[in-house]
């Protein structure tokens, strides 16, 4: 089959079907892609076809006569009967402007071709046979799906090409039967097979996201373990060492204040009882004596400025060991907020991994 001479005037892509010739019901799909399909006007004939090649051989080769008409099964289907090539054929278009175009240049071309008709039989010149029609290209397009779901209709023809009324009745019969649900699955097969591909895609995602979020289980709950042990160790610590020791300093550094106080007291009634001594009368005072009192005062009052000096120390380690016991409190109370935190991250995954196991298939 040459096209030399032919002119394409029209091109679209499109899933191309054939009825099938052993059972007149079924579809036979051309091909699992899209093909392009195109109009052709043969300016030496006179005459227009619909052609579309799939590889080395001509998948639609049919002749446009007056008396065809293309019908829209559904909103991206269409057909039309060939009586001369003794077929049906089906196209499945990516969306419904596809079809319509298509749909429009058949009964452009239709029309066309029936006014080439009678100017031929009345012996007139054309002219102009192409009449006008505009040649353009429609993009490619996507994989189809053929009929939506309640969109069934019967397969009619208008042909008026059969030789008698046997074969108009043959082709009636065998257009009538065809099963539009089945053309339906054979044309979303493909599509199908893309949507298969897309969702094991997805599916293989989730897995792996899932194993991701089990490795962040796993240390979350190695986190919120360490946490539980360290503030295990903290309150063990603090109970065993910070309470009982400051209880028990507590306690001593009293005794020792009220003893140094005790002592202090004690120093100050010798003091105070020298001090009376050595300023009273006395017969017969002796320097030696009085020389030694007043040694005594002054250790006296050095011991007492030393017991002073360890007052005060006491007292300085006594608040220490408070505050001590302060900073412990709070660092236990900061690991129990931080432990209270992980443990809440904990169950958000764990929530999340249960919506992602309801949620795959």
């Amino acid at each position: 089959m040459s096209t030399a001479r032919e002119q394409p005037i029209f091109s679209t892509r499109a899933h191309v079907f054939q009825i099938d010739p052993a059972t007149k019901r079924n579809w036979i799909p051309a091909g699992k892609h899209a093909l392009t399909v195109s109009y052709f006007y043969d300016a030496t004939r006179n005459v227009y076809r619909i052609i579309s090649i799939g590889g080395a051989k001509a998948i639609i080769n049919s002749t446009v006569t007056p008396n065809m008409t293309f019908t829209k099964t559904s909103q991206k289907f269409g057909q039309w009967a060939d009586s001369r090539a003794n077929t049906v054929y089906g196209l499945g278009f990516a969306s419904e402007q596809h079809l319509t175009q298509f749909a429009e240049k058949f009964q452009e071309v239709k029309e066309a071709a029936r006014l080439a008709r009678e100017k031929s039989q009345d012996g007139g010149e054309l002219t102009s046979p192409a009449l006008g029609l505009a040649s353009h290209q429609v993009p490619p397009s996507p994989l189809v799906s053929a009929n939506g779901p309640g969109e069934e209709k019967l397969f009619r023809s208008q042909s008026a090409d059969a030789p008698g009324p046997t074969e108009r009745e043959r082709l009636k019969k065998m257009l009538s039967e065809g099963s539009v649900g089945e053309v339906q699955w054979e044309a979303e097969f493909f599509a199908l097979q893309d949507s298969n591909n897309k969702l094991a895609g997805a599916l293989r995602e989730a897995n792996a996201a899932a194993a991701q979020w089990r490795q962040q289980l796993e240390a979350q709950r190695a986190e919120a373990e360490r946490l539980r042990q360290r503030v295990a160790e903290l309150e063990a610590q603090a109970a065993s060492e910070v309470t009982p020791t400051s209880e028990k300093e507590g306690l001593g550094q009293g005794q020792s204040l009220e003893q140094l106080e005790a002592l202090v007291q004690t120093k100050d009634q010798e003091i105070q009882t020298l001090k009376s001594q050595t300023g009273g009368p006395r017969e017969a005072p002796e320097a030696a004596e009085r020389e030694e009192t007043q040694q005594k005062v002054q250790d006296l009052e050095t011991r007492n400025a030393e017991l002073e000096h360890q007052l005060r120390a006491m007292e300085r380690s006594l608040e220490e060991a408070r505050a001590e016991r302060e900073r412990a409190r709070a660092e236990v109370g900061r690991a129990a907020q931080l432990l209270d935190v992980r443990l809440f991250e904990l169950s958000e995954l764990r929530e999340g991994l249960a919506r992602l196991a309801e949620a795959a298939p």
